[in-house]
């Protein structure tokens, strides 16, 4: 039976291992088991946390809109009611990218609530 020798193989796996684990702290960014537990345990955190991230960025929609709603006599929940009473089919999203950056544009979407 031939041998098989795996030093480039095994070699090549680990130089890979070990660029995704590029500072990570202690032996985690460079021993192969510990980077190895490493990688699993990140992948399975940015699993996580890409799901996490939706909603992250909702609330600070959300919070940007408040803040622009208050000096107009609104608040946030009242706002929103009173958009979805009014039939506009405006996202968080957009609100808040007008409230920030267009506010006169965002100040008429308002006053149309009243």
């Amino acid at each position: 039976m031939a041998r098989v020798k795996r030093g480039t193989t095994k070699l090549k796996s680990k130089r890979y291992l070990l660029s995704k684990v590029k500072g990570f702290r202690a032996g985690r960014s460079s021993k192969k088991k510990q980077a190895t537990e490493a990688m699993m345990h990140a992948g399975a955190h940015a699993f996580d946390h890409r799901r996490d991230k939706k909603g992250v960025f909702r609330a600070l929609w959300n919070v940007k809109i408040n803040a622009a709603v208050r000096p107009l006599d609104y608040t946030y929940s009242t706002f929103i009611h009173a958009l979805k009473k009014k039939g506009i089919g405006v996202d968080r999203k957009i609100l808040a990218e007008l409230a920030s950056s267009n506010p006169e544009t965002f100040k008429r979407i308002v006053e149309s609530t009243k």
